[in-house]
């Protein structure tokens, strides 16, 4: 547990404890979801072989779990004889705000039974009063939508989240004839540029080899594009960043997907990767037209 934090997410049912912990995942928490209380410190106990790759765990534990109130406070006690004080998140909302997101998704409030929707959501705010007069952070999300709720627990985060490590950025190079991916982001096409497919001694190469890359790059179309674009991506990089976008992929088209866009995606992968980025690279398409001789 050396320098690993450990936080709890509690609080109202339908507050958006699934979302905040979408926002942990992200910053490369290790996530439980309805974790009973009394199973926290043994967990911890637990070895496990990606612990240097995480940053910490988090728990959401709340009224799913009959025994949560019952067994709550003794839990962080012997959390706190273990030298472990979690952070302690509790999300609510206002009960107009509550009902809508039940009849939203349809879903039963825990402590439905014979009571109504309304009854219910009282019932547990009362409940739950204790638990939140222990937690460290209050986090009302009445007017909150699911990317401000993501970017407000990161803030909170302690120690603060390496933004690089929150957007992962692909690059895909494909072939437009085979269907554009249906994952990406941003599209572009560079059946503008001349294609090698067409010189004989170039089309049976593909967009790694020297030859074919000097062939796209010689071109003044291609120059002008990538300065262009790569502007461009710089613009939007830190802007999707800001957002919290988990991933951000970059498809790159040609016709069959081996040559142009090969060619124009290996320069926006060695690019961002200089720009520090760690981006990733994919040639979706770049074997499918090797014919058989």
């Amino acid at each position: 547990m050396e320098n690993l934090k450990v936080y709890i997410i509690t609080g109202l049912s339908g507050s958006g404890k699934s979302t905040a912990i979408q926002a942990f995942e992200d910053a490369q928490f290790y996530c439980v979801d309805n974790m009973p209380m009394t199973l926290v410190p043994k967990f911890l106990d637990l070895p496990l072989d990606d612990k240097h790759e995480i940053k910490g765990f988090v728990f959401v534990m709340d009224m799913r779990s009959q025994a949560f109130l019952k067994h709550y406070a003794s839990g962080l006690s012997v959390l706190q004889e273990k030298g472990i004080t979690p952070v302690i998140i509790f999300l609510e909302a206002s009960e107009n705000t509550l009902i809508t997101r039940f009849s939203q998704t349809r879903r039963q409030h825990p402590l439905s039974g014979q009571k109504s929707l309304l009854d219910s959501i009282r019932a547990e705010r009362e409940m739950m009063q204790p638990v939140k007069r222990r937690s460290d952070m209050v986090i009302d999300t009445t007017r909150t939508n699911v990317h401000e709720l993501k970017s407000e627990i990161l803030d909170l985060i302690q120690g603060g989240v390496d933004e690089k490590s929150l957007m992962k950025i692909n690059i895909l190079s494909f072939g437009f004839k085979y269907g554009t991916p249906a994952d990406a982001d941003l599209v572009v096409d560079m059946r503008f540029l001349s294609n090698p497919f067409f010189v004989p001694e170039l089309k049976t190469q593909d967009g790694e080899s020297k030859e074919v890359r000097e062939f796209v790059l010689a071109t003044e179309e291609a120059k002008g594009f990538l300065e262009k674009y790569l502007n461009l991506l710089d613009y939007l990089i830190p802007l999707y960043k800001k957002e919290k976008k988990a991933y951000l992929t970059i498809g790159v088209g040609c016709t069959g997907g081996r040559h142009r866009s090969v060619v124009i995606a290996r320069e926006i992968f060695e690019y961002l990767n200089k720009k520090d980025h760690t981006p990733g690279i994919i040639h979706r398409d770049i074997d499918r037209d090797i014919k058989p001789s």
